[in-house]
């Protein structure tokens, strides 16, 4: 059995561990409600440019457009697929990591001819070490932490540039959703090019007024001006979303190793009391054997 003092050094170094992780479930916490309040303060204008491109789908159905193009002539093996990765920029967040770099891979091992733009550093890290195309253009390098819509549409511009150059045939998304107030999933999502039949009103609120609009100079020109605000949108929301989950993973990691550490400390506190004791009933075995030793004398 370990000395009181081992015990009692181990309890303390517990205590101070218990005291970290109890801080970031509380730093974790205020992040997530800031990155949720900041989602649902824009969400309306994104809902509103969703809902004015199913608008325009449903009166012109027949619109063509070049983000609408799904370019069906080229072959799946040879289809330049961007995929953009959104994880962390540190651990300590449970499989939140794991699960978003697993997608990607399992994504990669389809046909295509894939580049990846990492968001986060510990994808930047873990894909540096595997034999994959990364983007490295230092415009498209950022934190995740604290997204904004100048990120957004940084990356947004970066992404409709090269699929309306014939860079990438395809752009999809892998980020972390927050499904309840314990379960975060990864998901991919499909950016560019864009579905006609993906724009329905089953996800527009039911009282988001909708007055006459009138598309001059041409659908076309209209959609060529609204879409790049949609996909900054979905962007935004997804980076959002990931950050909300990351920290939602991160509150849930630390709750956690608090309530373990909790019970090692009633464990060790056993262990304590048992020690101190068997320490107090030597000290009285070996005083009762000096004084019958001293009474045989």
């Amino acid at each position: 059995m370990a000395s009181t003092k081992e015990i009692q050094d181990r309890i303390r170094s517990i205590e101070d561990t218990m005291k970290i992780t109890s801080a970031m479930y509380m730093i974790s916490s205020s992040k997530m409600k800031n990155a949720k309040k900041k989602l649902a303060e824009v969400s309306p204008y994104f809902y509103r440019i969703r809902g004015e491109i199913t608008r325009i789908l449903r009166h012109v159905p027949d619109v063509k457009h070049p983000l609408f193009d799904l370019r069906p002539d080229i072959p799946r093996d040879q289809r330049k697929i961007g995929i953009i990765v959104v994880t962390g920029d540190k651990g300590l967040a449970g499989a939140y990591n794991h699960n978003v770099l697993k997608l990607a891979e399992e994504m990669m091992a389809a046909p295509g001819q894939y580049k990846l733009f990492l968001l986060g550093m510990v994808g930047k890290m873990y894909f540096a070490k595997k034999d994959v195309d990364v983007d490295s253009d230092p415009d498209f390098l950022f934190t995740v932490q604290k997204p904004t819509l100048h990120q957004a549409r940084v990356i947004a511009e970066r992404i409709l540039a090269d699929f309306e150059q014939g860079l990438l045939d395809e752009v999809h998304i892998i980020y972390s959703e927050l499904e309840n107030a314990v379960t975060v999933e990864a998901k991919t999502e499909q950016l560019l090019p864009l579905k006609k039949a993906a724009f329905d009103t089953s996800k527009i609120p039911a009282d988001l007024y909708h007055e006459e609009i009138v598309m001059n100079p041409s659908p076309r020109e209209v959609l060529s001006y609204i879409i790049p605000n949609y996909i900054t949108g979905v962007l935004f929301g997804t980076l959002v979303e990931s950050y909300a989950s990351e920290n939602n993973a991160r509150m849930m990691a630390m709750e956690s190793s608090t309530n373990n550490a909790k019970d090692m400390l009633k464990d060790l506190e056993i262990v304590f009391n048992r020690a101190r004791q068997a320490a107090i009933t030597q000290e009285i075995t070996e005083v009762i054997g000096g004084a019958k030793a001293q009474k045989r004398k």
